[in-house]
């Protein structure tokens, strides 16, 4: 009795009712390792990774780009040495723990995009010992501070277009609208930031931008826009060499979803960049690992309250804080497909009312299964994860 779900596909899926996940057996996982517990699919990363030079390749980019894995997604060391190994990218950081951190894990500073935000006199040091790093100040303070340390060298600029997009047009998931944010260069202040780069002779090489997370094929028109709003930065800098477009690229989380179509959203990159003397570069988190993830958790019970019939588990929102924080969707997986079902909402051991993984999900009924699991956890769980509670405890795991 093999229902195929809509998130089913070759190394995701049931084979004869027993869930498998990167070729092996997810029960057999689960009783192997300590729950709770996060896999992920180190071939289901660059697959994804593939398809994206490879959409970009169709359309005129085999050359001229390049891709930074937004390590903020998942930082997992195995997972980043692993990366490394492939030569497939470099990596995208935020933070100078995060850049040391690459570091460690075998990237090069010429192979580190940093794009940070509210950098301390501390940070800044930080970085400018590391030779080679590329920087993109977001703000008047960070070019003035990393002129001050650096002058004469090369810098990115992050802009802000005062326009974004995300998935399902959620206004958490924009970096960037009618509202103002603490993110990029407004062209307001661009000619600024111009001069005071000039003053400290920064030569500026790159533009920068990044709108928002997890859109989808409904986003890509809004996309193109924010796309063509950015040229006019880059039309006032001669020296530009590349741009960075940021990431954002989603996965589908629910039935209703499609996955991005790469052909259209690479086609959309070259109707508004194509044929340009720039290296176009992405910064890709979720597309690259999050449906590469799965959240392996203990059931601890099964009760009805009232009318409704709850199942717990042994793993909280603290574990993997989208869902409750942006309203992100984590489909919960049953690691054996029975023909009975039942409509249940999981909930975790965090002692908030907001700790609920999905609400009102038919599953298979669970009285006799030990696990479950979530699907789309490989980005931006692990690695946002508190101690909430004292509930932080989680255990990492690379197939390869």
């Amino acid at each position: 009795m093999t229902n195929r779900g809509w998130w089913q596909r070759d190394d995701l899926g049931y084979q004869q009712d027993s869930l498998h996940f990167a070729d092996h057996c997810v029960s057999d996982l689960a009783r192997q390792l300590p729950s709770p517990c996060f896999i992920y699919s180190g071939k289901r990363v660059t697959d994804n990774l593939q398809r994206i030079k490879g959409a970009l390749a169709s359309h005129g980019f085999d050359q001229q780009h390049g891709l930074f894995y937004a390590m903020k997604a998942n930082r997992f060391a195995p997972l980043l040495t692993y990366l490394k190994t492939t030569g497939l990218c470099g990596i995208d950081a935020c933070a100078p723990n995060e850049l040391t951190h690459a570091v460690s894990c075998g990237f090069q500073p010429n192979e580190i995009s940093l794009t940070a935000t509210s950098l301390s006199r501390q940070d800044f040091e930080t970085l400018a010992g590391y030779e080679g790093l590329i920087i993109n100040c977001d703000s008047l303070h960070s070019i003035r501070s990393w002129g001050k340390l650096k002058p004469g060298s090369e810098i990115g600029i992050r802009i802000n277009p005062a326009m974004g997009t995300g998935r399902a047009d959620n206004e958490k998931l924009q970096y960037a609208g009618d509202q103002v944010t603490k993110f990029g260069i407004y062209r307001e202040q661009f000619a600024e930031a111009l001069a005071l780069a000039a003053s400290y002779r920064l030569t500026v090489t790159r533009i920068h931008l990044h709108t928002g997370c997890g859109y989808l094929n409904q986003q890509l028109q809004q996309w193109q826009k924010v796309l063509e709003q950015s040229l006019w930065f880059i039309e006032q800098v001669p020296s530009v060499k590349a741009v960075n477009i940021g990431g954002g690229l989603g996965v589908p989380h629910v039935a209703s979803d499609q996955p991005l179509n790469l052909d259209k959203w690479a086609k959309t990159l070259a109707k508004v960049m194509g044929g340009k003397p720039w290296r176009i570069e992405i910064e890709p988190g979720e597309y690259l690992a999050k449906d590469a993830g799965l959240l392996i958790l203990e059931k601890t019970f099964v009760e009805q309250k009232k009318d409704q019939w709850f199942v717990g588990v042994n793993g909280g929102f603290n574990l993997a804080p989208e869902p409750a924080h942006y309203g992100m969707p984590f489909l919960p997986v049953a690691l054996l497909n029975t023909p009975e079902t039942r409509r249940v909402s999981v909930v975790g051991n965090i002692n908030e009312a907001l700790d609920v993984w999905y609400a009102d999900i038919d599953l298979p009924c669970l009285e006799d299964q030990p696990y479950l699991a979530l699907i789309n956890a490989g980005a931006y769980s692990a690695s946002m994860a508190s101690n909430h509670c004292m509930r932080g405890a989680v255990n990492e795991f690379l197939i390869l």
